[in-house]
């Protein structure tokens, strides 16, 4: 599919690109030259499946939403250095404004997808009107529509108030509407139409899509409404959980039985060696050239806060409430070639699949070695992300020869144990705390499988992995909190974590006693904020404002 992609690409600038003052959109149709039949249809609709990895953006629109959706949590910080790519400072901030280039090629490449979209679903008609049977066409309308439903949606959590493109128009229509309805209408024809198995890896099935549906009324909080389709999933769906926790992060084992619905990352696949890797994370690697990544560019370290949550007790469980009460031991202002002793305490072993920190075995590629892989610890912290970096033993293979930035690891966007926890948050606010409690512990059981423990080379766990599940969950209260914490510690540095204090409608009181007490180790917090309201969304691109003709009105706040 991905090398289709290349190849589409060129088609359509050969279409459109040929005057350079020529004032048809990229990608646009040129009547008389296509032929309307069921391959030109396929090959639009791989087109649209290329924007899943956030291109055109590159790094600033990346599809597993890091920035957007990490550097502004409690989870990541920006990294590398305070003076490199200044608007993912004001991310970090909650101060990002309306020229903000992560938010705004966020938007184009998430309208871009949608204008592909579009641009199918009319193929589509011509091809039909051209004497092409409907019938034929269904599946690859249906596949059309559920990225249609996946772009909006994504826009939607970003900046809530958004236009609902559809095809055929010619305006920009107003974003003064609810567009939850008309994504689902989206999905709801794509359950009804896709079949539950694709030969291709990737693209849309029906189970995808009710997996789509359930996240569209989570965000919604409608709770009854994702019940019946969570139930169908978990019951009668083709996924289940990965007997080790890294599997999921390992590009080898990509599209497995816990992977829901990602983005298909390659390399090496005869395209340029690259084009076609996971470019939204070529920024994210520990700068060092013997580290993977080849020392581009020491962004996305993870926080203390979010290190400090791995933390378990005598029994094995979370701290919930008093976590970042002490530090994990770090090594912030020692030297690699210092003596340095890592934290001895109990923990949940994904974190050392979730961070890189010193002393730690780091996927082959030796024990972590502290602040020589770190563009500078006095900004980003001691800390580097760890589940987009391939195996040392796949250097070359799974990373692209000679442009090691790149990788085939897949993004995911959506994975089983996604499922369980929207489906355990819901018992947890219907005060069926046993069965909340089940699936969290279904989670935790996975992740206490000592066979996917990190190894140190001798075969001995590399910390002291201390996990255990629940017992019980006293009450509802609790049952909210512990289930939110285990999202927390499942999906960190997935993109996740800022939609769901968000959604929660926690995210002021959260991020704000988070900068409290982080903006002592990281001194550019110090005068930031979150306000309620304003900092939930982000702003609407000035340009996108301009070029709407007036039809587009700024959040509030900006």
């Amino acid at each position: 599919m991905k090398k289709i992609i290349i190849f589409i690409s060129v088609v359509l600038c050969i279409l459109s690109c040929d005057k350079e003052l020529d004032i048809e959109p990229q990608g646009a149709l040129v009547e008389g030259v296509i032929v309307y039949d069921e391959n030109w249809v396929d090959l639009q609709l791989t087109s649209a499946y290329g924007i899943l990895d956030g291109n055109p953006g590159y790094f600033w629109a990346p599809a597993s939403n890091w920035a957007l959706g990490d550097v502004a949590s409690d989870d990541f910080h920006k990294g590398s250095s305070i003076d490199d790519q200044p608007p993912l400072n004001d991310v970090e901030r909650f101060s990002a404004g309306t020229t903000n280039i992560y938010a705004t090629r966020k938007w184009e490449s998430t309208f871009e997808g949608i204008s592909r979209t579009n641009q199918t679903l009319e193929s589509i008609e011509k091809a039909i009107e051209g004497g092409v049977s409907e019938e034929k066409l269904i599946v690859f309308r249906s596949e059309a529509r559920f990225l249609r439903a996946h772009y909006h949606m994504d826009a939607k959590k970003i900046w809530n108030n958004i236009p609902f493109i559809s095809e055929g128009l010619t305006e920009t229509p107003s974003n003064e509407i609810d567009a939850w309805p008309l994504i689902e209408e989206d999905l709801t024809y794509a359950i009804d139409n896709l079949p539950e198995n694709q030969d291709d890896a990737g693209r849309a099935t029906s189970w995808i899509a009710k997996a789509y549906l359930a996240k569209a009324h989570m965000f919604q909080n409608d709770y009854a409404a994702a019940r019946p389709i969570l139930d169908n999933i978990i019951n009668e769906g083709p996924f289940q959980l990965v007997p080790n926790y890294h599997d999921n992060f390992n590009g080898e084992k990509d599209n497995n039985s816990e992977s829901v619905f990602a983005v298909q990352n390659s390399v090496n696949d005869g395209g340029e060696g690259f084009i076609n890797g996971n470019r939204g994370n070529r920024l994210n690697h520990p700068y060092a050239s013997d580290a993977p990544g080849g020392g581009c560019c020491g962004f996305f370290q993870p926080s203390q806060n979010l290190v400090n949550a791995f933390k378990t007790d005598v029994n094995g469980l979370p701290l919930l409430d008093s976590f970042n009460n002490s530090d994990i031991t770090n090594d912030q202002g020692i030297t690699s070639n210092q003596a340095f002793t890592p934290y001895t305490g109990n923990l949940d072993p994904r974190l050392d699949w979730t961070v890189g920190r010193r002393g730690i075995e780091y996927l082959g590629w030796g024990p972590m070695p502290g602040s020589r892989w770190i563009r500078d610890q006095s900004n980003g912290g001691p800390y580097v992300g760890k589940k987009h970096e391939i195996l040392k033993s796949q250097e070359g293979t799974i990373s692209a020869a000679g442009l090691p930035q790149y990788n085939a690891i897949n993004t995911p966007l959506i994975r089983y144990s996604d499922v369980l926890l929207w489906r355990a948050e819901v018992y947890a606010e219907d005060g069926q705390l046993g069965e909340a409690m089940n699936l969290v512990n279904r989670i935790r059981a996975r992740a206490a499988n000592p066979d996917g423990f990190v190894k140190n080379p001798n075969g001995t766990p590399a910390a002291n992995y201390v996990i255990n599940e629940y017992t019980s969950f006293p009450d509802k209260e609790y049952a909210i909190k512990a289930v939110r914490f285990e999202r927390r510690l499942e999906l960190a540095s997935e993109g996740h974590r800022f939609f769901d204090l968000v959604r929660w409608g926690v995210a002021p009181q959260v991020l704000n006693k988070y900068i409290n007490e982080e903006s002592s180790k990281r001194v550019y917090l110090n005068g930031a904020s979150f306000s309620q309201g304003k900092s939930e969304y982000y702003p609407i691109p000035l340009d996108a404002i301009n070029s709407s003709g007036g039809a587009l009105k700024q959040n509030s706040g900006y």
